[in-house]
């Protein structure tokens, strides 16, 4: 199980998509605000969308793999275009009721400063966010696949072998 789980390139570009891009959200935070902060890594929401990222970079690794008119590869694009619509839509429209209810909670207890219990505001994506992480998902996996192929494959070209 384990050498096929290491000669399947596509899970692997896919996640390297991931969090290459949940790795980026550092260098736009620090350009942003001025401040590093590594709880950002762990975090959801923010640019770019690390989901997209992901599903998209699979997505078009499977294309690239199996072919662009292949089922699997439009089952891929149908999933992708789901959650990059709940990460726009839904799951934004979630943080910011958190916020609002944040706000109430705030301006209710403003005499008592020990109430902490706030919701967690940072949930979804601006359609930017998404659209950056969109294409940041095949801009890392398809070379990536094309060029290095599989763990296993990039492995075996170190001159390194398993089992």
């Amino acid at each position: 199980m384990l050498f096929e789980l290491l000669n399947n390139g596509v899970l692997f570009w896919g996640l390297i998509s991931c969090g290459l891009a949940q790795l980026s959200k550092l260098v736009f935070e620090l350009m942003g605000d001025g401040k590093l902060t590594l709880a950002t890594l762990f975090e959801t929401g923010g640019m770019p969308s690390s989901h997209s990222a992901l599903v998209t970079g699979t997505a078009s690794a499977i294309g690239l793999q199996l072919g662009f008119d292949s089922p699997v590869f439009a089952l891929a694009v149908t999933i992708a275009f789901v959650i990059m619509y709940d990460a726009s839509g839904i799951r934004r429209a979630a943080g910011l009721t958190a916020a609002k209810v944040n706000q109430m909670n705030k301006e209710k207890n403003s005499s008592d400063s020990s109430s902490n219990d706030y919701l967690k505001e940072s949930l979804g994506h601006t359609r930017l966010e998404v659209l950056v992480g969109s294409l940041f998902g095949p801009l890392v996996a398809l070379p990536g696949l094309f060029f290095f192929g599989s763990p296993l494959h990039i492995l075996q070209m170190l001159g390194l072998t398993i089992g």
